[in-house]
């Protein structure tokens, strides 16, 4: 009997162990975030944004703990700490970390497409209500407490569950899409489209970029390979899935972008964000395959977005978060199939319907938020603090204070 319980002990505390290292892994990406954005904006706009990704963080942290977690899961940490900590290790609270590293992705993904021109409190507000309500609800739906009534809803029309094994649709696809309407919502930046022609405003600092894609690139395999949850569960085809669509999603780009070193770097981050869905269930080849189409997609819907339509989204957080979230989740009903390699027991209908339900919960949640917001204390800058710039106007010192002096 003794036996057993230290078993059972030991056990619990090797899951803790294992998805606290994926929380601290994925906790890393926001530096990925971070250092992205950095690389991406003008230099008058650098100390804006990490400022936004650490504020963000650490204000999804708080409404992700009070509201977010329970309306995912059903499970309240307003108790005392003895039963928070129960029988398993405190499991709960670790798996709560790993799952806020998820919800803080929604304003980081925000954060980048809104970029040099918005007002800080605002989006900080609109990322709590993200973070704390929005995503969670929907997280129920296909992860938490909800999940069993919707999956039956899908396995009816489709003849299987909707699968998104590490969160292309929640987390990307729903990041991405909210994004969509606040950057529109917003406008352009000044200058960046003048009398209907484009003229595209340079990245500041291509080292800062490809920091930040790498630093994503890495806590993307605690990102995908700990959604296992448990140490029982860890999978080596999800690691080397995630591998094998991150280069494909390089490569591809290499070739669609005609070696543009931004292209490069996000066609990685575009490999990955496709591979989440069905990382657990495609063939490697699959899985590269999905990873170059994800790249090829990004690089023309990058292009397509900004000098067709217009539309003013800084880092292509739409076109690599959203419509590549999409991607993932339909790539996984196809890609997933036997008579391609995988797993099976995935069906196109759901995933299809999954990612189409995703996109327009996303969509209308993000016009809800950001219209109110932009009718009562309005999302833009105005004009002079736009053009000095985001650290000055609004953190009081930019990120090169000596040249400032000089």
């Amino acid at each position: 009997m003794e036996t057993m319980s230290t078993m059972t002990g030991l056990k619990s505390s090797a899951d803790v162990l294992f998805l606290m290292l994926g929380s601290v892994m994925v906790f890393a990406m926001h530096a990925g975030f971070a250092f992205l954005e950095v690389g991406t904006v003008r230099k008058k706009n650098q100390v804006n944004a990490l400022v936004k990704i650490l504020t963000d963080w650490s204000v999804s942290t708080v409404v992700y703990f009070v509201l977010g977690f329970p309306i995912a899961y059903g499970i309240s940490f307003l108790k005392p700490a003895g039963e928070l900590l129960g029988t398993s290790q405190g499991y709960d609270l670790v798996h709560f970390f790993f799952l806020l590293c998820f919800a803080a992705c929604i304003p980081a993904i925000i954060s980048g497409g809104i970029a040099e021109r918005a007002k800080f409190w605002p989006q900080v507000i609109a990322g709590a209500i993200f973070a704390g309500i929005s995503y969670p609800l929907f997280e129920s739906f296909v992860w938490g407490q909800n999940a069993t009534h919707m999956q039956s809803l899908f396995k009816s029309i489709g003849g299987a569950e909707f699968h998104d094994y590490a969160g292309s649709v929640v987390v990307h696809s729903i990041g991405g899409w909210i994004a969509l309407p606040a950057v529109i919502i917003l406008g352009p930046r000044m200058g960046r489209f003048i009398r209907g022609k484009s003229h595209p405003i340079l990245v500041s600092n291509i080292p800062f970029l490809s920091l930040g894609s790498w630093i994503l690139a890495v806590g993307w395999f605690g990102f995908n390979v700990m959604s296992a949850g448990n140490l029982e569960k860890i999978s080596g085809l999800v690691a080397v899935n995630s591998l094998m669509a991150m280069v494909g999603g390089v490569l591809a780009a290499l070739i669609a972008g005609k070696n543009d070193p931004g292209f490069i770097h996000n066609g990685a981050l575009a490999g990955l964000i496709a591979v989440c869905a069905g990382s657990d269930i495609m063939h490697p080849l699959g899985a590269f395959a999905v990873g170059c189409i994800a790249s090829i997609l990004f690089v023309y819907g990058f292009h397509f977005e900004q000098e067709k339509l217009k539309i003013d989204d800084v880092l292509g957080v739409w076109p690599l978060h959203g419509i590549i979230g999409t991607w993932g989740g339909i790539a996984a009903g196809i890609f997933g199939q036997k008579f391609l390699g995988g797993m099976g027991g995935v069906s196109f209908i759901s995933q299809f319907a999954g990612s189409v339900g995703a996109i327009i919960f996303a969509v209308v949640s993000s016009c809800i938020v950001y219209g109110l917001l932009n009718k009562t204390v309005g999302i833009r800058l105005d004009q002079e603090d736009e053009f000095n710039g985001a650290d000055l106007s609004i953190h009081k010192i930019g990120a090169y204070p000596e040249d400032s002096i000089r």
